[in-house]
């Protein structure tokens, strides 16, 4: 199990991962919107459950898409400080930013993941580590103008975060919520050919660092509302986004009873 001195070391790893987007030649930044649910539901008192999830991600400050999301999955907890999931994402990106695609696109994904909670330095915290097999639709042009998928490019990525919250009022129904996530590539196709020396960090695809403020709203469902900086790391390693985003996270984990 994970001790104080590796949580803090994990800590620093993802604070140099994050600032290597600030070597990057070009940065592109964004200010964008998330509104989230995650929805975690055993079938009755079992250890079976499925997971629900859809994310509405958007860019200009939310008034065009950036991303929609839809992810399920099933869960098995093993006991309570581990439980397995795997399951499937339908992805669809669209253009945004001062470096778009030149069109939108759409993605299947299969995932599967490990979720390990442990108490450590006076606090309750969340290490989970997902693998994702994605299938990403690359489009070409048509004779109508039109853009449809032509191939499909395989990729792997591994993604790790490490979270905790913090109870800030008595009743610990208002808590301080605070996660960071590193997603790496690995495998083939993770570059493209224009990919150079300079650009030889092609695993890191992305950062994501979030504080909020959250309300348990009930034994079951929980608000979380707050900033995260998303830095992300474009396909040919010359263009990195910040991405500062207003992130809305409606969370769930009532039982399924039959």
């Amino acid at each position: 199990m994970f001790t104080h001195r590796s949580i803090l070391s994990l800590l620093a790893v993802f604070t140099l991962c994050a600032s290597a987007a600030s070597a990057a030649h070009i940065i592109d930044s964004n200010g964008n919107a998330w509104f989230n649910y995650v929805g975690d539901h055993p079938f009755g008192n079992g250890p079976w459950g499925i997971h629900l999830e859809a994310q509405n991600r958007r860019a200009e400050e939310g008034a065009k898409w950036q991303q929609l999301l839809l992810r399920t999955g099933i869960n098995y907890t093993v006991n309570p400080s581990l439980m397995l999931t795997a399951g499937y994402a339908w992805v669809q990106t669209y253009p945004y930013g001062d470096y778009p695609a030149s069109h939108d696109f759409p993605e299947h994904r299969i995932w599967e993941q490990a979720q390990i909670t442990q108490k450590a330095l006076g606090l309750t915290w969340t290490h989970r580590f997902r693998l994702e097999q994605r299938f990403i639709g690359e489009e070409k042009q048509q004779p109508d103008g039109g853009f449809s998928v032509n191939n499909w490019r395989y990729q792997n990525r591994a993604r790790y975060m490490l979270g905790t919250t913090i109870p800030i009022s008595a009743d610990k129904k208002w808590y301080l919520a605070v996660w960071d996530e590193i997603f790496v590539n690995f495998g083939p196709h993770r570059t493209t050919n224009v990919a150079t020396a300079q650009h030889n960090a092609s695993w890191f695809d992305q950062n994501r660092a979030f504080i909020g403020i959250g309300r348990k709203l009930s034994d079951t469902t929980n608000l979380e509302i707050g900033y995260m900086e998303q830095s992300v790391r474009h396909r040919d390693g010359a263009v990195y986004e910040a991405n500062h985003t207003l992130s809305v996270w409606l969370k769930s984990k009532w039982a399924i009873k039959f």
